[in-house]
């Protein structure tokens, strides 16, 4: 998906004269095409997030494109007040990637976690938030963004999971269908990493089950949401991120206004990581493994 995001920046500066990367001091192997072939579209702000947000609002008031990279605790979280004001107030066309976004970062501790940037920008208004599960999901999403003339931000998590998409995908962000399960069926609506999971739990016990991924969080399309969940009487949502406000809480808050059903949202937990290690030992902690899982489905279902 990494890869997959830098051909897609480097096409870009080859095609756009106005694109270009802004970095907060990360990426450096990730971009050393965009050195190699585009090597003025490449401007690394230091330390200094803040300024490299409100750097990237006056080129985009300038007509330029400017696309926005660091790590998810960074951007969005530690620059939420100038994406706010420097960015959506003027609902200015600029795209900012958050890599390493859930516990990816998990040796480095809490610090560089970031299990709650989805919930911290879908109160801000104008921007769109993207989450790609894999490198077709993120070549949609990244096109889309650049074609876009207001601001997006787009989730990198995991990037090595395994690929989910067997085709190219076209159209736009959105729901894609996966499985399409039996009638009335639990409904899975998974987004980022949390799909290859949910890929694993259908191919085992849930084999019935149908098996959404959800690229585009916010604007949430709610019409093809309410048609999705229609026949069942459960939805599932997964996601390496908090269980406030991000997949779970806009599926939540759709199907309660307009197809009222149980939604279970499995996500992080209202806690932070409590040791470090690796991206499967946090996945455990947080009982987002298969395992865990498993455990908290059949554990609703019990006392449904």
């Amino acid at each position: 998906m990494r890869d997959t995001f830098s051909e897609t920046l480097v096409a870009a500066t080859l095609s756009n004269p106005d694109v270009y990367l802004l970095t907060g001091d990360h990426g450096y192997a990730l971009f050393d095409e965009l050195r190699k072939k585009s090597p003025d579209r490449y401007l690394n702000a230091g330390i200094a997030e803040q300024n490299m947000v409100g750097v990237a609002a006056g080129m985009a008031k300038a007509g330029l494109i400017p696309v926005v990279y660091g790590l998810a605790a960074f951007v969005p979280i530690r620059v939420l007040e100038q994406i706010k004001l420097d960015i959506c107030h003027e609902n200015l066309r600029v795209i900012l990637i958050g890599d390493g976004a859930g516990v990816v970062y998990s040796k480095l501790g809490v610090s560089h976690q970031s299990f709650e940037d989805m919930s911290a920008l879908r109160g801000v208004p104008n921007i769109r938030i993207m989450s790609p599960c894999d490198k077709q999901e993120m070549k949609l999403c990244m096109e889309d963004a650049l074609n876009y003339k207001g601001p997006t931000y787009i989730r990198m998590g995991k990037c090595d999971v395994g690929n989910i998409h067997t085709k190219k995908l076209t159209g736009v962000p959105g729901m894609h269908q996966l499985v399409e399960g039996k009638p009335g069926a639990p409904i899975i609506l998974a987004t980022g990493s949390m799909v290859k999971a949910a890929q694993d739990l259908i191919a085992g016990e849930f084999k019935d089950y149908g098996l959404y991924s959800v690229s585009m969080i916010k604007p949430f399309n709610e019409a093809a949401l309410v048609k999705a969940v229609a026949g069942t009487p459960l939805v599932i949502t997964m996601e390496e991120h908090s269980v406030y406000g991000g997949l779970g809480g806009a599926v939540a808050e759709i199907t309660s206004t307009f197809s009222p059903k149980k939604v279970l949202r499995l996500g992080i937990e209202d806690k932070f990581s409590d040791k470090c290690g690796t991206w499967d030992y946090l996945m455990h902690e947080h009982g987002l493994d298969l395992k865990g899982l498993k455990a908290k489905i059949q554990k609703f279902g019990n006392n449904a």
